[in-house]
């Protein structure tokens, strides 16, 4: 040993001296005043926004909440939990420990709730690192820009609004219209190395459905499935939808291409107005404060590319039309933020055609960016046959309409049935972007075909000039 050295037991001596000179880190407990709805108010204590504290009896009965608002020396608290048992002055403990998520590699296949627990009945997730809930922001330009187009294994939507891997797109329905169906088939065909999927705020039944039905074993063997059904209380609805964007991002950071699936966007931003409203905040449009539409693009803003040569989030969003969508402010709000909507048509599921895409309604906004000229042309020639069959749908149905009146018309009706049967896709069979590819460059073979044939009968039927 060296003749400069302390011996062990002086050392540990000092550092104990040290440590009991230091002043110990007191946390000052409030106490419980006032209960309205779902918000608890404390005094007495001091916390930021976000972080948890602890409401506690004195026979130990507890819950834990979140800090979601401030008046002078009171604080706003929101449960994560049913505040049963509570009871007043009960003691508010400031936990400090708000704002991060445990995330890892042992996510993959499992099943967890809007806190992180695992609701599969499995092991317990071992966390490699933690992540902050509201996620970290990237600078616009340094993000990588949307170049690549993404396989979905849906044929509509390859064909008609091809969606770019770091795309954010929102699936705009209402219920009985397949929606969730559609969901599941993405999450099982389309290329990406891990599936994130959200249900929030959705019906319970619907969990253990969407799992075994629609997303299926291989389907979840790649995913992480963050659930948090209608009964939740708001605050973990909310955590929800930004614990699966989370995820997301972790992947993404690892270079992986992620697809996120959150259904549904409406849910989120009905439990953000469900908060909002008890804290005091005063409704804007339509019931909904403020806030709301503020919360809508600081969670979809977080899916995309990440930087150059990192992994990508490309997010499907739904949104909920069961009222007008026309004067829908959570669709409008959407429609805004997002780079293109899909939206299914109740009118057309109850014709039997699935998936029910609403072609018309349906728009890509980075379709001209990552696909090629004959693509476009090829998918804007259908729509625009499609869209002119539909105009005059109810006088065809009525037999008003004369044929050779309007020869693109003629055309329309010669291709509506091998029009359907293109759009028509059951909800096992996978249609590669090649193949979809392919099959619409045969549809518009033919229309071309019906057209030359028109012209020639055309012209064959025209009287021949004779000579004065």
């Amino acid at each position: 040993m060296s003749a400069n050295r302390k011996p062990v037991w002086q050392e540990r001596i000092q550092k104990l001296t040290l440590a009991s000179q230091s002043p110990a880190s007191l946390t000052v407990q409030g106490r419980l005043t006032r209960m309205v709805g779902l918000t608890l108010e404390a005094s007495g204590c001091r916390a930021a926004i976000g972080d948890y504290c602890r409401v506690q009896n004195d026979n130990e009965t507890y819950i834990d909440s979140e800090v979601v608002g401030f008046s002078g020396d009171n604080l706003f608290l929101m449960p994560t939990g049913l505040p049963k048992g509570l009871s007043p002055d009960a003691r508010v403990i400031p936990l400090g420990r708000g704002g991060d998520v445990a995330v890892g590699p042992d996510l993959l296949g499992r099943i967890i709730d809007g806190a992180g627990k695992p609701l599969d009945g499995g092991q317990n997730i071992k966390a490699t690192e933690k992540v902050p809930l509201t996620g970290r922001p990237i600078n616009p330009l340094a993000r990588d820009k949307i170049t690549q187009p993404l396989d979905v294994g849906i044929r509509t939507i390859n064909s008609f609004f091809t969606i770019g891997r770091g795309q954010r797109m929102g699936l705009f329905a209402s219920s009985g219209v397949g929606k969730s169906v559609l969901l599941g088939m993405m999450a099982r065909f389309t290329a990406a190395d891990v599936i994130v999927v959200g249900l929030i705020g959705e019906r319970g039944r619907e969990v253990k459905e969407f799992i075994e039905q629609s997303l299926g074993q291989a389907g979840l063997a790649r995913s992480v499935v963050v659930a948090s059904p209608a009964d939740d209380p708001p605050l973990i609805r909310l955590h929800g939808a930004l614990l699966a964007t989370s995820i997301a991002e972790y992947f993404r950071d690892q270079g992986k291409h992620v697809l996120l699936l959150m259904d549904s966007l409406t849910r989120f931003a009905q439990a953000q107005r469900e908060i909002a409203l008890t804290i005091g905040e005063p409704p804007a449009t339509r019931g909904f404060p403020p806030s709301v539409f503020t919360r809508i693009p600081q969670l979809v803003e977080r899916a995309g590319n990440g930087a150059e040569h990192q992994g990508s989030i490309t997010a499907i969003y739904t949104v909920l039309t069961e009222v007008d969508a026309d004067n829908d402010p959570i669709a409008d709000s959407a429609r805004a933020i997002l780079d293109g909507h899909i939206v299914l048509s109740k009118h057309i599921a109850e014709a039997g055609i699935y998936p029910a895409i609403d072609i018309e309604r349906c728009i890509s906004r980075v379709m001209n960016i990552i696909t090629d000229k004959t693509h476009q042309a090829d998918s804007l020639m259908l729509r625009q046959l499609n869209s002119v069959y539909q105009q005059n749908k109810d006088l065809i149905s009525v037999g008003a309409y004369q044929p050779g009146a309007d020869a693109e018309l003629d055309l329309a009706i010669k291709l509506r049935s091998r029009f359907q049967d293109f759009v028509v896709q059951g909800m096992n069979d996978k249609v590669d972007f090649a193949s979809s590819r392919q099959q619409l460059a045969e549809l518009v073979k033919f229309c071309q075909q019906q057209s030359t044939e028109m012209i020639e009968t055309t012209q064959s039927n025209d009287p021949i000039p004779t000579n004065q």
